[in-house]
């Protein structure tokens, strides 16, 4: 995911709100049509037991200076809850915590 989301390059519809909650913690939110009770959804909340694992790879922006960004891998995370639908507000519980010196960056939609 791409955190900082600009107008000439994301629709309303996908500039997502996607931060750190803290070194453990990510919110995420889903595709903007995705309901709780959809196929997607219910994938997202029960993933553990189907069997899948959700790994998450995280940027600042796009490009800076010219340059396309690499992505941060934070790891594996499981469901831990999530708010709403049309997008889903989904906090995920990373594995292993982000390291100190990116959370700054990573909350930075906060």
């Amino acid at each position: 995911m791409t955190l900082k989301k600009s107008e000439r390059l994301f629709s309303p519809t996908t500039r997502y709100n996607d931060y750190a909650i803290s070194p453990l913690e990510f919110h995420w939110e889903s595709q903007s049509l995705t309901r709780e009770t959809s196929a997607t959804g219910q994938r997202y909340i029960h993933h553990v037991e189907r069997g899948s694992r959700v790994l998450l790879f995280v940027r600042e922006e796009n490009k800076r200076g010219g340059v396309t960004l690499p992505f941060l891998c934070l790891g594996f995370a499981e469901y831990g809850s999530h708010q709403g639908e049309r997008p889903m507000a989904i906090r995920w519980r990373l594995h292993r915590a982000i390291p100190g010196a990116f959370v700054p960056e990573l909350a930075l939609a906060v």
